[in-house]
């Protein structure tokens, strides 16, 4: 390390997520012009013999040394934070009388800008102490800062988004929930996400601080969300959505940002109807669709690249959760992308499969059950259900989540198709002798036994636990019947379903069938109406009540003629 990269080092405070290029050069500001005067101050370094150099190294290392030294004698408390905040106050008062007093004479005001700049980078040690947050809020630094965002100067802009990524550092907040608390209510009021947005429309991120800059910006948004997840519709609405979407879209090379926003779109779209709407108000679908039309044919270049293209998937199934949503995604093609990408056998498969279940499940799906159906998906569909690809559990998706999502999508159709469509649905059923229907029994023999061992663990567990004297309570029954569906207990409801549906689709063959192997193998009518009873009582998460007694009531008509 020469003399010049010692006097410019700073140690790296880290971002929330890292970037593949931290530990080069850091912020402009002082440092760069700092260089251009100590180069000035320090003796002509080719000019000298080898002993000289040595003896100026060790006494640059050794005054380096002292600075910190002195650094750490001063113990920082509430009063050494109250004067900081002070000082910082005092500064950025007079850089700006300075620069409205002489607006076109840089010289004037730029020494009062790196003054700035250094006061706050020395109020990053204030992050060690988040029981001391309300010192910023009190002595209105938290306004003096959420100001100097739209500094003319992007480097004092980007300073403060600095200082403000490791104040909401996540662990940081969780240290002081008080103080957290109460800087954050104070970031929300001088609305933040909105300062935020506008600085990150003016960085231009060919240049590297600036880039930072940005990066930095989405990890305060994710400080906060995650702190506070109620955060996210304000947020969104400040114009961080429609950045993100203009971002992502955005004709530039994949970099840690572009994959950083996609993150924070999923964050964003996470349980929220107000985020999923605005996206669909603002032809996000349409968004989404056109960049994950890239891995159609190809797949993603990097596990970084990879990590987006999930993201996205990810983005794209919460907003189908919105009925409103399906109908963007059936006017905008997306029924026949997802299908391409199941033909194309890319690595965007396994998540084109998810995203069809969303798009067709409940009665929301029934456009687009027939619309699948007119595009020849069956074609598709119907190979994947006769039998799992080993490149999906390649790909990290186990059977069971394949299963679960071709079983479900199948029972959408059965559950929404009318007319000449359900017939060609049904038909497949009949075809090479009913081997349809042999898998599906198959399926059905699989997860019973699967279900049946997890009941077995959970009723010894109950029994254990009554034996203690503890009390089951109906959380804990909920807690047990979630283990069961995980267990395999969804899939196999789905797989009753189908067989209770085509069972009275007055195609005798199919019914045959099902009857047949149930008897051949031990199974039991029974235990299936016991499984769709239970299926049914269940039903109506997030659904109407007028939804769910409907099909309540047609799900048990059905096994009045299983």
């Amino acid at each position: 390390m020469d003399v010049g990269e010692l006097l410019s080092y700073q140690p790296d405070r880290g971002a929330k997520r890292p970037r593949d290029d931290d530990g080069e050069e850091e912020s402009r500001g002082r440092q760069r012009l700092q260089m251009g005067k100590d180069s000035a101050r320090l003796p002509d370094v080719d000019n000298l013999d080898n002993d000289d150099v040595v003896t100026d190294k060790k006494k640059v290392l050794e005054k380096l040394m002292e600075n910190e030294e002195d650094q750490e004698a001063e113990p920082v408390d509430e009063s050494s934070v109250k004067k900081m905040i002070l000082t910082f106050e005092k500064r950025s008062y007079k850089n700006q009388e300075l620069r409205i007093k002489f607006p076109d004479n840089p010289e004037k005001f730029m020494e009062a800008e790196l003054d700035l700049n250094d006061i706050i980078q020395e109020m990053h040690v204030i992050a060690t102490m988040p029981d001391l947050y309300h010192l910023l809020v009190e002595l209105n630094a938290v306004h003096s800062l959420l100001g100097l965002l739209s500094h003319e100067n992007t480097d004092v802009a980007i300073a403060v988004v600095d200082l403000l990524q490791e104040l909401t550092d996540i662990d940081t907040l969780h240290e002081s929930e008080e103080g957290a608390e109460v800087l954050i209510d104070a970031l929300l009021e001088g609305q933040v996400v909105a300062l935020l947005v506008q600085n990150m429309e003016r960085l231009d991120e060919q240049v590297k601080e600036e880039a930072d800059g940005v990066y930095n910006t989405l990890a305060i948004v994710e400080n906060m969300a995650e702190f506070r997840p109620g955060m996210c519709t304000e947020a969104s609405q400040q114009g961080l959505m429609q950045w993100l979407l203009k971002r992502i879209k955005a004709k530039m090379p994949f970099d840690a940002n572009k994959l950083y926003c996609s993150e924070i779109l999923a964050i964003l779209l996470q349980n929220n109807d107000g985020t999923r709407e605005l996206l669909g108000e603002l032809d996000g679908i349409d968004v989404l669709l056109q960049q994950l039309s890239v891995f159609k044919r190809h797949n993603p270049a990097t596990a970084e690249e990879q990590e987006m293209m999930e993201n996205l998937f990810d983005s794209l199934c919460s907003c189908l959760m919105l009925g409103a949503n399906r109908d963007r995604f059936l006017k905008g093609e997306g029924l026949q992308l997802m299908n391409l990408m199941l033909r194309e056998k890319k690595m965007s498969r396994m998540s084109a499969l998810k995203v069809l279940d969303h798009a067709m499940i409940g009665p929301e799906g029934s456009d687009n059950c027939h619309k699948f159906v007119d595009i020849l998906g069956l074609r598709t569909i119907y190979p994947l259900f006769m039998k799992t690809p080993k490149k999906m559990k390649k790909a990290g998706l186990s059977d069971k989540e394949h299963e679960e999502h071709v079983c479900s999508i199948i029972a959408s159709m059965l559950r929404n198709l009318k007319g000449q469509q359900r017939t060609r649905l049904l038909s497949k059923f009949t075809e090479n002798d009913c081997e349809k229907v042999d898998r599906l029994m198959e399926l059905h023999f699989k997860y019973l036994e699967a279900v049946q061992l997890a009941d077995k663990n959970i009723e010894g567990e109950k029994h254990d636990m009554v034996r203690r004297g503890e009390i089951i309570d109906d959380a804990m029954e909920d807690e047990f019947y979630l283990r069961r569906l995980d267990s395999g207990l969804f899939v196999l409801q789905l797989v009753c379903y189908i067989m209770v549906e085509i069972s009275n689709a007055n195609i005798p063959q199919l019914q045959q069938r099902v009857h047949q192997i149930l008897n051949l193998r031990g199974g039991s009518v029974k235990v299936v109406r016991h499984i769709m009873r239970e299926y049914a009582e269940n039903l109506g998460d997030g659904k109407s009540d007028e939804f769910k007694e409907s099909e309540q009531k047609r799900i048990l008509e059905l096994l009045e003629t299983f």
